[in-house]
């Protein structure tokens, strides 16, 4: 039997999580094994087929943090591609140390579920370096504060099940009203946060909000994401789980069914907390 004599994790018998549950409790995962966890990904955490993809990279993250064994490095960027859709119920995590410094480390990461990887992921940690030449050529959006703004009627059935679960408060057209768009921006949080903000938070926040395109088009068409690189640039202690988080989003081109959008975070005070690429199916 593998798993160093015990069993694999979807036998262990674990209850699914409530899918209500605070952010940080949902996307727990428990060691197996030497580089090796279990997690229960919820029901109703859906998008299309599989579950959100921003559920999925956050258990990926959970592994990645856990798995590195060196003190004073952070996560800085991870790159993931969601190979096929995660299904509600046990999943393994299986992490790999490709290198180990004392400034950096790089390791990896697949998902799976009955033996199919679903999604894997590369990340880089970094201890903290000079700070001589911190800057940013990027500005925040400039938009209306978010105790300003009603909740936008994204969830379901206007939206994927998983919406349900997090605040939308959009400055822009919503989804399917075929508004001519190449920018979208608001303000994200998911409704059970938990008390911090860490990368997994980052991460599923980063992928919550809809696709540019969707604003363009005049009815729902089917979209993945399948490639996600996300680097995290500002100091997350600092943040608040109770203060949702700037969003802005650029499709920057499209070409033979598939997008690729530009994402930023920014924190309320206007600092920049994460930077995020993906690369979008038009399924069709």
């Amino acid at each position: 039997m593998p798993y160093g004599g015990r069993a694999p994790p979807w036998r262990c018998g674990t209850a699914l999580h409530n899918p209500s549950a605070p952010f940080d409790e949902l996307t727990q995962i428990t060691p197996v094994d030497s580089h090796l966890y279990a997690a229960q990904v919820p029901d109703h955490w859906q998008q299309g087929r599989g579950a959100f993809g921003g559920l999925v990279v956050a258990y990926l993250v959970r592994a990645l943090e856990a798995s590195n064994p060196a003190p004073g490095q952070r996560l800085r960027s991870i790159t993931a591609e969601l190979c096929g859709p995660t299904q509600p119920g046990p999943a393994e995590l299986r992490t790999e140390v490709l290198r180990q410094g004392s400034g950096t480390a790089v390791l990896a990461v697949r998902l799976l579920q009955g033996g199919e990887v679903q999604a894997h992921a590369t990340a880089v940690f970094g201890r903290d370096r000079t700070t001589d030449r911190d800057g940013c050529d990027l500005r925040p959006p400039v938009q209306a504060a978010w105790q300003d703004l009603p909740l936008s009627p994204v969830g379901p059935p206007h939206g994927p099940v998983f919406t349900q679960f997090f605040a939308f408060r959009t400055l822009d057209a919503l989804p399917f009203v075929g508004a001519p768009a190449r920018a979208t921006l608001g303000w994200i949080a998911p409704r059970h946060p938990g008390p911090v903000v860490d990368c997994a938070y980052v991460a599923a926040c980063a992928d919550a909000w809809w696709p540019v395109l969707f604003t363009g088009a005049g009815s729902a068409r089917p979209m993945a994401t399948i490639a996600f690189t996300l680097q995290f640039l500002g100091d997350l202690s600092r943040l608040s789980s109770a203060i949702p988080l700037q969003f802005v989003a650029q499709s920057i081109a499209v070409a033979q069914g598939h997008a690729v959008e530009f994402r930023e975070l920014w924190s309320e005070d206007g600092q920049l907390v994460a930077l995020n690429q993906q690369t979008i199916a038009v399924i069709r």
